[in-house]
């Protein structure tokens, strides 16, 4: 069980050229009334682990219970409101070169209610802090950088906004569907109306499963999982023809096969099968 704890590191004039800088993190078993009237100086996580609570904004008021949290960037003012008897909060502050870049790419909204599952490692992160804090000092740097990004990646992979699925639930939903694929994508029959029949679920959904899960359409998940598949057919498959990995990984013909490969990975098959065997000899 977590004590409170607050942990500030060191930052250096090297650090600060380093993509993503962790400043702080801390656990607060009674989280008091707080108000920033100018906001924090770099982005600033919270989320509640117990009980219930408030953060006001200018224009709003948003209120986060148990497995929920919020980001804010820097500079944006706010304050804490209590509405429970007990309101636990667990945060973490950074900065950093890139830390604006990253949280974009991520495409985290900023200054809203993010949920997440109560078997998920947000779940407990507070805890997964203190034992890792509690006897280290050597999270400064690149190490401390590394840990923000492990935790913004765990924020994108379960978190959810307005009760969406999460990457992980999508992935999840779609794991049948993607082990069918493993087996059948080279089928001609492949396609959006059997991945709907072979998961029990509408094409729309279908799609909107992808999206969250890879960023793709399903064709675009499918078509590159065929160009991942022939690359190895390429390099193990020393007697096939072009012709006959296109037809085997479900190409409408062998031009068809050349050109997509070609707009993908920049070498037509035959180079690149060529340049791996070249490679091969070379290290032998």
């Amino acid at each position: 069980m977590a004590i409170d704890y607050r942990k500030f590191f060191v930052i250096t004039e090297t650090d600060r050229k380093l993509p993503l800088i962790l400043e702080t993190v801390g656990y607060e078993s009674q989280q008091l009334y707080y108000k920033r009237e100018d906001g924090y100086p770099c982005f600033h996580w919270l989320q509640t682990i117990e009980g219930s609570g408030e953060i006001i904004l200018d224009n709003q008021s948003i209120k986060l219970g148990e497995n929920q949290g919020m980001l804010l960037a820097a500079g944006i003012p706010h304050e804490y409101k209590v509405l429970s008897s007990k309101w636990s909060t667990w945060y973490m502050t950074f900065d950093g070169a890139l830390a604006a870049s990253i949280v974009y790419a991520l495409e985290f909204p900023l200054s809203t209610q993010i949920s997440w599952g109560i078997d998920t490692p947000l779940a407990s992160i507070h805890e997964y802090f203190y034992e890792k804090y509690r006897y280290s000092y050597d999270f400064t740097g690149m190490n401390g950088s590394l840990e923000v990004y492990q935790f913004l990646t765990l924020l994108k992979k379960h978190g959810n906004v307005n009760k969406s699925a999460s990457i992980s639930q999508s992935h999840e939903r779609l794991l049948p569907l993607l082990f069918q694929l493993e087996q059948n994508f080279g089928s001609a029959d492949v396609g959006l109306a059997w991945m709907s029949t072979e998961l029990g679920v509408s094409p729309q959904h279908v799609n909107t499963l992808f999206r969250k899960a890879f960023g793709l359409s399903p064709y675009q998940y499918l078509l590159q999982l065929r160009l991942q598949k022939s690359k190895e057919l390429l390099i193990t498959g020393h007697n096939l023809t072009i012709k006959q990995i296109a037809e085997t990984m479900g190409f409408l013909d062998a031009s068809h096969f050349i050109s997509t490969f070609r707009k993908s990975v920049g070498l037509t098959p035959e180079v690149f099968r060529n340049q791996y065997h070249k490679n091969q000899i070379e290290k032998g």
